[in-house]
C-alpha cells in the first residue's frame, strides 16, 4: 500500500499557532519564575485595584482597560484578565460582554444585604473575641487606633479610609480564623464601594471614636457593651448612606431656589 500522506507537524504543547503579539515580551519576563511568579503578579494586580477601591481612588463605574493596566504593571493582558476575573468573583468588578471591565456599582438592595451580613458576622466575632483576647492583642488594637487617629488628624483620606476598614479585619484575624478574616475583608471592601456611591457625609472622626469604644469594651471583657457599640457603629455607617430613593419633586427641581 502506498504510504499515507504525511500530516503537518502539530505545534508543541503550550505553543500558539499565531505569531507573537504585543504582550509576548511581558510573558517572556514572567517565564523564568514560572506559574508561581505569574500567580504572584496576578495577586499584586488584584490587591492594587482592591486598595484603590477601598481608599476611594477608583470610583464606581470606572472602566478598567486591560491594555492600560497591562502597561502599568508591565505584564501580559492574560494576567490582567485573570485579576479582573478574580475581582469579578469578589463582586468588586463587573465584566460586561463587548464592553470590558468596570468597577462595580452595587444596588441599594445589595448595600442593605452587605450591612445585614456584617452585623450578623461581626456580632458573633466580637462575642468570641471578648472571651479570648489577650493583653498583647489589646495592645495591637491600641496601636492600630493610634495610626487611625493620626490619619484622621492629618486629613489623610486614603490612609484613614484604609485603616478604618482594616480595623474590622484585624479583629477577625485575632481569632486566628483566616477564612473569617477573608470573608470580612471581602465585605469591608464591598462596604467601601457602597459608601462611594451612597454615603451622604462621612465622619471619619466619629468612626474612630466608635472603634475606641469597641476596644475599651473588649479590654474590660464586657461582651454586651462590645456588641452594642459594634452594632451601633455599623448602624451609623449604614444610616449615613442614602439608601432610600427620593421621589423627585418636579416643581422643586425646575423652579429656581431663593
Amino acid at each position: 500500500m502506498p504510504p499515507a500522506p504525511s500530516k503537518s507537524p502539530r505545534p508543541a504543547a503550550g505553543k500558539k499557532r499565531t505569531a507573537p503579539q504585543a504582550g509576548s515580551a511581558a510573558n517572556a519576563r514572567l517565564e523564568p519564575g514560572g506559574a508561581g511568579q505569574a500567580q504572584n503578579t496576578t495577586q499584586r494586580i488584584v490587591e492594587s485595584i482592591t486598595a484603590a477601591i477601598v481608599e476611594r481612588r477608583l470610583m464606581p463605574g470606572t472602566k478598567l482597560a486591560e491594555q492600560k493596566i497591562a502597561d502599568i504593571f508591565k505584564v501580559s493582558r492574560t494576567l490582567v484578565r485573570q485579576a479582573l476575573n478574580q475581582l469579578s468573583r469578589d463582586r468588586l468588578v463587573t465584566l460586561e460582554p463587548a464592553r470590558g471591565a468596570f468597577v462595580a456599582q452595587p444596588s441599594v438592595a445589595e448595600a442593605r444585604q452587605v450591612f445585614e451580613v456584617r452585623k450578623l458576622l461581626e456580632a458573633g466575632m466580637v462575642r468570641r473575641l471578648v472571651a479570648e483576647i489577650t493583653p498583647a492583642q489589646v495592645a495591637e488594637l491600641r496601636e492600630h487606633l493610634r495610626r487611625e487617629q493620626a490619619a484622621v488628624q492629618r486629613t489623610d483620606v486614603s490612609g484613614r479610609t484604609r485603616l478604618l476598614a482594616d480595623f474590622h479585619v484585624v479583629l477577625a484575624r485575632q481569632l486566628g480564623n483566616e477564612v473569617l478574616a477573608e470573608m470580612l475583608q471581602d465585605l469591608v471592601s464591598r462596604s467601601s464601594l457602597i459608601s462611594l456611591m451612597y454615603q451622604s457625609s462621612h465622619s471619619a472622626e466619629h468612626s474612630f471614636e466608635e472603634h475606641v469604644a469597641i476596644v475599651d469594651a473588649l479590654e474590660r471583657r464586657d461582651a454586651r457593651a462590645a456588641v452594642r457599640v459594634l452594632e451601633d457603629h455599623l448602624h451609623n455607617v449604614e444610616r449615613n448612606l442614602r439608601l432610600d430613593p427620593r421621589v423627585p419633586d418636579l416643581e422643586a427641581a425646575l423652579m429656581p431656589q431663593d
